[in-house]
């Protein structure tokens, strides 16, 4: 594994993880496959190109005082990493004024302080070896509010500030940061949301069903990470929004409030 690459992701289970595990996978990375869900985890490695070329590393995004040790055993074990794809978290289904401040602290610990704190227990090692990538899947709701996100659209909206600053300030140890804005992404994210008391979500909405694959985002994906791109919007029609609330904000705030919330 001397001369072989590592990449690290977590929400490797399903959707944009999973199948950016398996397009790295079958590029020749060794990949890491992190997550809450064992058995999930299994599966995805059994199903990859190259199984033998994969291990599996349990990780709680709301366990953050595990990640320096498991990150020491990951880069103890198979070297160091060179892609960190901080993907995981957990989406919202619920009214601002009805989501309870428990609910609230929970999407911003797992969605942006179990985030950074993986990033922060990566970064001294690619510090060390001068080099390294850190790919941040946010969401489109990291651009803009929307109905039901009020949470989850804060998370999204630290995460930028926090990787623009840290792209910044590592530029000069060939740190490169990669923020990815998701639009509508066939994925099952949807399913596992929180409502405004915190229990699951569990459909399928529309928004998701009827996205992008997420195979086809993962490929954009990384294109936009072999290309060091910083960042990047990925979806169909859905992501001309963020244009239009740049450039043409008063359009932006008639059309938005006319979309369905899932």
């Amino acid at each position: 594994m001397v001369d072989q690459k590592i990449v690290w992701v977590t929400g490797a289970s399903s959707g944009i993880g999973q199948a950016l595990s398996q397009l790295y996978n079958k590029a020749g990375y060794f990949v890491i496959l992190s997550s809450r869900k064992k058995e999930a985890l299994e599966a995805v490695q059994n199903e990859l190109n190259f199984p033998e070329n994969s291990a599996i590393e349990i990780l709680d995004l709301e366990q953050s005082d595990t990640f320096q040790e498991i990150t020491n055993r990951v880069i103890s074990n198979y070297g160091n990493i060179d892609v960190l794809i901080n993907n995981g978290g957990i989406s919202q289904r619920g009214e601002a004024f009805e989501t309870t401040l428990d609910v609230d602290r929970r999407i911003m610990e797992i969605n942006y302080f179990g985030n950074i704190a993986l990033t922060k227990a990566v970064l001294p090692s690619m510090q060390k070896a001068k080099k390294g990538h850190i790919v941040v899947i946010s969401s489109i709701a990291g651009k803009f509010g929307f109905y039901l996100r009020s949470a989850y659209s804060a998370s999204k909206h630290a995460l930028q500030g926090f990787y623009e600053s840290l792209l910044l300030e590592e530029a000069k140890n060939n740190i490169n940061v990669t923020l990815v804005y998701p639009g509508k992404i066939n994925t099952p994210i949807s399913m596992s949301a929180v409502n405004h008391e915190g229990a699951t979500h569990g459909v399928m909405d529309h928004n998701q069903a009827t996205g992008m694959s997420a195979e086809d985002c993962a490929q954009i994906i990384k294109k936009a990470v072999e290309k060091k791109k910083k960042s990047i919007l990925v979806g169909n029609r859905e992501i001309k929004a963020v244009y239009i609330k740049r450039f043409f904000p008063n359009l932006f705030w008639r059309i938005i409030k006319n979309q369905k919330a899932t």
